[in-house]
């Protein structure tokens, strides 16, 4: 309960943080709108090049004959959002710092600082990509060991590299310097680390839950109308939630990358219990 109630709090704190700041949060919408164009540029021609079977004689369960291209174009598209997500994902924790560290940050001057670290971002993007797609191919193949044996590797690669993107973008390291000094802060500080993700999450799941109670309420209406306009309200409703949540955790991984390497808790978090988060294993 002590962890949980201390995520609570990290959280609060990360929104009283964002309230200086508000216009961070529209660093992720700007990272949809912008994986929605790599996906428009690259995978949509993908699907255009899939040699479609039409023939009366062709079943459901039929595979469509996938050309060596389209499966080039879907890995630039699938290459290109992550690269667009690490960037933006940066360019929040570079806000994040710059107010942390008592300054007033912008959209753009978020962007820029992200755009400088473009070096150590981009090699990150593309090897956190490969490692995590190679993974999941071997649990494909393997199949009920593989997806224990190598879910947990992804599980725990994915934990030890949440500090990574912050050693990039604050102390200017590469990718792999990066990931080790996020994997030696883990060693100890996994619990709260591990915690305040899956607290952030919680917190966007329950946000939704009035979403899916309003798509259900349009749903029994049984209105064209009123199904469309509350479709187009959920819909941005999750947006608002998920940019809110994502501004949020890049702000907390900011915090507790500063506390961690410093050991001092930057501005805003000197009530928040951040201590905690980093006790010895």
């Amino acid at each position: 309960m002590g962890r949980i109630r201390n995520t609570v709090r990290l959280a609060r704190t990360s929104w009283n943080v964002l309230q200086k700041d508000r216009e961070l949060a529209l660093l992720p919408v700007l990272s949809v709108l912008l994986t929605l164009i790599v996906i428009t540029v690259f995978v949509v021609p993908g699907l255009l090049a899939v040699e479609w079977d039409g023939s009366e004689q062709s079943t459901i369960s039929e595979e469509p004959a996938i050309p060596a291209l389209s499966y080039l174009l879907f890995l630039l598209g699938a290459a290109g959002a992550a690269i667009v997500n690490v960037f933006f994902v940066g360019a929040l924790v570079a806000g994040a710092h710059e107010r942390l560290s008592g300054g007033d940050p912008t959209v753009r001057s978020s962007i820029a600082r992200a755009y400088e670290r473009i070096p150590g971002l981009v090699p990150w993007a593309l090897l956190s990509f490969t490692v995590v797609n190679i993974l999941r191919a071997l649990r494909e193949r393997l199949g009920n060991l593989g997806n224990i044996v190598f879910g947990t590797i992804e599980v725990g690669f994915d934990v030890a590299a949440f500090l990574t993107i912050p050693a990039i973008v604050i102390d200017n390291k590469g990718p792999i310097d990066g990931f080790k000094t996020s994997a030696s802060l883990l060693r100890r500080t996994w619990g709260e680390n591990l915690a305040a993700r899956v607290g952030f999450g919680l917190l966007g799941f329950v946000a939704v839950l009035p979403a899916a109670l309003l798509v259900a309420f349009v749903s029994a209406a049984g209105s064209a109308v009123v199904t469309v306009v509350g479709v187009a309200v959920v819909v941005v409703y999750v947006g608002v939630v998920f940019a809110i949540i994502s501004a949020m955790s890049g702000i907390f991984q900011a915090a507790l990358y500063l506390y961690a390497t410093t050991g001092t808790a930057p501005a805003g978090f000197e009530n928040a219990e951040l201590g905690s988060s980093f006790s010895r294993r």
